[in-house]
């Protein structure tokens, strides 16, 4: 199946490359653009595309309130949006997550990593840049409400698992670094996220990088 994607940026040569790198992809369509926050949230509600690559610095909305009202806890009919920006501040990077963006990226990161972002969101994955994720698990702050003291909550191989998720790995790859089966990395995602109290990989990789502190 196709994925059709809304570009939100208010750089017009960014959009240009975006398209050009995502159209080139056979199962890939950039459905529309937008130039704007408030025009990335219409376009999104007109088009309904399966995902919003959306930036942080746009007039009107900023992609982290693009993000909120499209995909974040609450909204009825959400949108996958995919945050890709040049800056990469931490208090972004949990904002938008914490709000259901279903990755963080940064547009340095190239073309391949905006490729798999796509690929990983419509899976149902979590994509974030590896320099964000080093940094984050090397001592950044948790994000609020996230559990971090205390005994854990999951056996070993689940901490395991968790911390690869964190590091932003698929079931799939995460099934190849441990030697299991990907539908049983799922299972075991599934019971984490069930433990943690978890809405989805976003609060597993949370968890992980509070208990990296």
């Amino acid at each position: 199946m196709t994925t059709r994607i809304l570009l939100a940026d208010d750089q017009d040569d960014v959009r240009n490359g975006f398209r050009l790198i995502l159209d080139s992809q056979p199962d890939m369509t950039v459905v529309g653009e937008a130039a704007d926050g408030l025009a990335a949230v219409a376009s999104a509600r007109e088009l309904r595309p399966d995902l919003v690559v959306a930036d942080i610095r746009m007039p009107g909305l900023d992609g982290l309130e693009v993000t909120r009202r499209l995909a974040g806890p609450g909204v009825a009919d959400p949108v996958r949006v995919l945050v890709v920006t040049t800056f990469d501040h931490d208090d972004y990077v949990r904002t938008a997550l914490r709000d259901g963006a279903c990755g963080f990226l940064l547009k340095r990161s190239g073309p391949g990593l905006l490729i798999e972002g796509v690929r990983a969101a419509m899976a149902g994955d979590v994509l974030i840049s590896p320099q964000l994720t080093v940094r984050l698990l090397s001592g950044g702050e948790p994000e609020a409400g996230a559990p971090s003291e205390g005994v854990s909550p999951l056996t070993a191989r689940e901490e395991e698992i968790a911390r690869l998720v964190a590091e932003g790995l698929t079931n799939a790859e995460v099934g190849a670094a441990l030697f299991i089966a990907a539908g049983t990395v799922k299972t075991h995602v599934a019971n984490i996220q069930t433990k943690l109290g978890a809405r989805n990989r976003v609060g597993i990789a949370a968890w992980s990088w509070s208990r990296a502190r």
